[in-house]
C-alpha cells in the first residue's frame, strides 16, 4: 500500500477517447467501484470526445453523439466529467450538453489565438478549465495562457505538464523536461499542478516511473488515461492503464515529501541531469555547425583564422553569466580553451 505522507489532491482518470456507450460506461463502472481504495477522490472522468491526431486516417473521437453517454456516466456515478476542446464550437457543444469542465490540449496550446477563442467561449460560464503545457517547451507560452483564462475570470483553473515534443527522446513519448513545470510551479504557485504521465511514458510499463517523479516533484495530481479494455482501445492503446492497474498503481507509489531511501532522493535530480545534458549536447552541436559556416565564410574570402579580438567577446559573453565560484571559473577556462582549439581545428 501507499506510504503515508502527502498524497494527491487531485486524480483524474478516463479513456483517451470515448469509442462507443458500453466502453465509456465500463470503464466509469469500474473506476467508480474502485473509488473507496483511491488515495484521493475521483476528481474528474476524462474522455476525448474530438481527438486532435497526427494521422488523417486515426480515430478522432466519437464527435457530439458521446455526450449522452457521458451524462450516463454522470448520473450514474456523480463522475464530473472533463472533455477536451479546441475551437469555440467545441466549447459552445458542451456547454449545451451540461459539460462545464474542459481542457485545452497541447496542440491546442501553441496557438494563442485558438487558447484566446477558447477563453472567451467560456467567459461567464463558470468553467473548469485544465490547460495542458504546449507541445514545445515554452514557458512564457504556458504561462500566457493560463493568464487567458484568468482574464476571462476562470477561477477553477489547473495547469497539466504532459511532456514536450522531442525528436531526440529515447525513453519516454514525449520529453518530461522536468525543468519546465518546476519554473512554472515558482512563477505560479497558486495554480495546481498536474501531470499526465500517460502522454509522457507512451507507455503503460513507463507509466508509473513518470507518476513518481511527478510525486517526489510535489505536484498536486495526476491525470491518467484509463480504459475498460487497453488494448483494443482505438487510440493511445499503449499507454492507457485498466481501473485496476490504475489503482495497483497508486498503492505503491511513495508519497512521501522527501523519501528516505537515497535513490528515490537522487531520482529527480538524476533526471534533471539526463534533460539538461541533452540540451548541452544539442546546443553544443547547434554552435559547432555555426563555427563550420563560420569556416566557410572565412575561406571563401581569405580572412585569417584567429581573430583575438571576436574570440575575447564571446570569452566575456560567458564570464558575464557565470557563477561567483573560484571552481567554476576555473572549469570554465579548461572548458573555453578546449573550445577555441576545437573550433580551430574546425576551421582548418
Amino acid at each position: 500500500m501507499a506510504n503515508s505522507g502527502r498524497m494527491f489532491r487531485y486524480l483524474i482518470a478516463g479513456p483517451c477517447a470515448a469509442e462507443s456507450e458500453a466502453q465509456v460506461y465500463e470503464t466509469a463502472l469500474r473506476l467508480f467501484a474502485l473509488r473507496d481504495d483511491f488515495p484521493c477522490p475521483l476528481t474528474f472522468f476524462r474522455c476525448g470526445v474530438w481527438k486532435p491526431r497526427s494521422a488523417a486516417d486515426a480515430f478522432c473521437g466519437a464527435g457530439e453523439e458521446a455526450f449522452p453517454w457521458l451524462r450516463r456516466v454522470s448520473e450514474s456515478f456523480g463522475f464530473q466529467v472533463c472533455v477536451e476542446v479546441a475551437t469555440l464550437q467545441h466549447v459552445e457543444t458542451c456547454l449545451r450538453n451540461g459539460v462545464t469542465t474542459i481542457w485545452v490540449g497541447a496542440r491546442t496550446a501553441v496557438n494563442p489565438f485558438s487558447v484566446q477563442a477558447v477563453a472567451d467561449a467560456v467567459k461567464g460560464n463558470g468553467c473548469t478549465v485544465l490547460v495542458k503545457n504546449p507541445v514545445i517547451p515554452d514557458l512564457k507560452l504556458w504561462l500566457g495562457n493560463l493568464e487567458r483564462f484568468e482574464k476571462a475570470g476562470v477561477e477553477a483553473l489547473f495547469a497539466v505538464h504532459r511532456g514536450f515534443a522531442d525528436k531526440d527522446e529515447r525513453l519516454y513519448r514525449n520529453a518530461p523536461m522536468w525543468e519546465v513545470p518546476v519554473a512554472l510551479r515558482v512563477a505560479r504557485p497558486d495554480i495546481p499542478l498536474l501531470c499526465d504521465p500517460s502522454h509522457i511514458a507512451g507507455s503503460r510499463d513507463l507509466v508509473r516511473q513518470v507518476a513518481q517523479t511527478a510525486v517526489d516533484y510535489g505536484m498536486d495530481g495526476l491525470m491518467v488515461e484509463t480504459h475498460a479494455a487497453p488494448a483494443n482501445a482505438l487510440s493511445d492503446a499503449a499507454q492507457q492503464l485498466t481501473p485496476e492497474a490504475l489503482l495497483e498503481m497508486l498503492n505503491v507509489l511513495v508519497y512521501k515529501s522527501q523519501s528516505q531511501n537515497p535513490d528515490d532522493l537522487l531520482r529527480r535530480q538524476r533526471d534533471l541531469i539526463r534533460t539538461i545534458d541533452g540540451q548541452i549536447a544539442r546546443l553544443l552541436a547547434q554552435r559547432l555547425s555555426v563555427v563550420e559556416e563560420i569556416a566557410n565564410i572565412k575561406r571563401e574570402h581569405n580572412i585569417p583564422l584567429v581573430q583575438p579580438a571576436q574570440w575575447n567577446t564571446v570569452v566575456e559573453n560567458y564570464r558575464r553569466h557565470a557563477l561567483d565560484d573560484s571552481r567554476f571559473m576555473e572549469f570554465l577556462e579548461k572548458y573555453l580553451e578546449l573550445l577555441h582549439q576545437y573550433s580551430l581545428r574546425m576551421q582548418q
